[in-house]
């Protein structure tokens, strides 16, 4: 638990008692190694706390001595969510080739930073067994798993005894065309192809490698009167939803981004994904990396990538292999049941609602919101008006969307 520690008042004198033999030890340890400060530190902050929990059954940062009040042995495996559900239960993995890097690391991280904190006595060594499974113990408590991936990984592959694909859409839309140019001229070649595509009334995005690049690219690009947002990672949650909503409707026909294009970004109006020094191997250009950034342009009937590289790199050509070798299955589809691909229609409210709400909130429904220009009382009904929404989500089990909610709401508090 984050906070609060539920436990019968024998275990919490039992833990209590463990904690204060533990507090001798490490005393004693500071102390033969001439770390006066640190074991000051640490018998002054752990006999407060042993104090509050003998007065009040509490103490802030309680969750650091859950060894004890479970009474486990130093090492081993803590408790976690998993261990309420029942033996037969199956753990649906999304974006696998994400997801399952992020839960090997979490263990790691988790001890670099607490050993700090043990090394200079602000826990006790005990506080390094209030931790997330490593990979080992995860991989023992999950027996079913589902890995789910348009790119899975080489644990899914290795793992999985048949790979079950599921390429066909029944849109009958294909993966994109690919084609490589060379880097020579690229940016008047890609200001070319943009403005074919602002003809046609659809929007383009561009994947750089580096910060500078995307800024500088997205300063030229507006210069020369193309409507351009540039996308980074330090745009808040609520303007990276209303810029990617005004690239649907058309204020913007231009996003540039660095790593922000890739995993679950469903744009329908998007026909060309334009990827920039492409033979540059390494992270944002391996063979994964391509394929999710490529499958953006994926949702258009008239769907393009175009590449910018001066060679083709093992990760491009693995790359563009998969995506033609999907394209066939689906044309093969397409051809045997008569099925013409037809561009994905959404309406932009359908995707993102959590802007509408802000808008309804106002009853001005010809004057877009400004969040910047509320007073202090219309900001508040712009929060309870999204926090009814998040909670009637919540209420009809569409936890995304209340998700989604939530995070809007708690930036907006921040800003407030």
């Amino acid at each position: 638990p984050a906070s609060h520690f539920v436990t019968g008042e024998d275990k919490l004198k039992k833990a209590m008692e463990n904690i204060e033999t533990e507090l001798e030890e490490q005393l004693k340890y500071f102390r033969d190694n001439n770390k006066l400060l640190e074991a000051q530190r640490l018998e002054q902050r752990t006999r407060y706390d042993l104090e509050m929990m003998a007065e009040m059954g509490f103490c802030s940062g309680i969750e650091n001595y859950s060894r004890h009040l479970t009474l486990r042995e130093p090492g081993s495996t803590p408790y976690t969510l998993l261990d309420f559900f029942p033996d037969d239960f199956l753990i649906v993995v999304d974006e696998s080739h994400v997801t399952l890097p992020q839960i090997r690391g979490m263990y790691n991280g988790d001890q670099a930073r607490k050993q700090v904190l043990v090394d200079h006595g602000f826990r006790l060594p005990s506080a390094l067994d209030n931790r997330p499974l490593t990979f080992e113990e995860f991989e023992k408590k999950a027996h079913q798993l589902l890995f789910v991936s348009a790119t899975p990984g080489p644990y899914e592959l290795e793992h999985t005894p048949k790979m079950v694909e599921q390429i066909i859409r029944p849109t009958g839309l294909l993966d994109p065309k690919v084609e490589v140019r060379p880097i020579d001229g690229q940016i008047d070649d890609l200001i070319k192809e943009i403005n074919q595509r602002v003809a046609k009334n659809e929007r383009t995005l561009v994947t750089t490698l580096t910060k500078k690049m995307s800024e500088d690219l997205t300063d030229y690009l507006k210069e020369i009167g193309m409507k351009v947002a540039y996308l980074h990672s330090e745009i808040k949650t609520l303007e990276r939803i209303e810029i990617i909503r005004d690239l649907r409707v058309g204020k913007y026909d231009v996003l540039v981004g660095i790593n922000l294009l890739r995993e679950g970004l469903d744009i329908p109006e998007v026909s060309l994904v334009v990827i920039l020094d492409a033979d540059k191997e390494g992270f944002l250009r391996s063979e994964r990396s391509l394929i999710q950034t490529m499958g953006r342009a994926a949702r258009n009937a008239s769907g393009q990538v175009i590449m910018y590289a001066d060679r083709i790199t093992d990760s491009m050509k693995k790359a563009i292999d998969e995506t033609e070798r999907r394209r066939k299955i689906q044309h093969a589809y397409n051809v045997e049941h008569n099925i013409t691909p037809k561009t994905i229609i959404k309406e932009v409210r359908d995707v993102i609602r959590a802007t509408k709400v802000a808008e309804e909130a106002l009853d001005s429904p010809k004057e877009k919101l400004n969040l910047s220009d509320l007073s202090k009382q219309e900001l508040h009904k712009v929060i309870e008006k999204m926090e009814q929404e998040m909670k009637q989500a919540a209420r009809e089990l569409n936890f995304e969307k209340a998700a989604e909610l939530r995070d809007l709401v708690l930036e907006l508090k921040a800003e407030g």
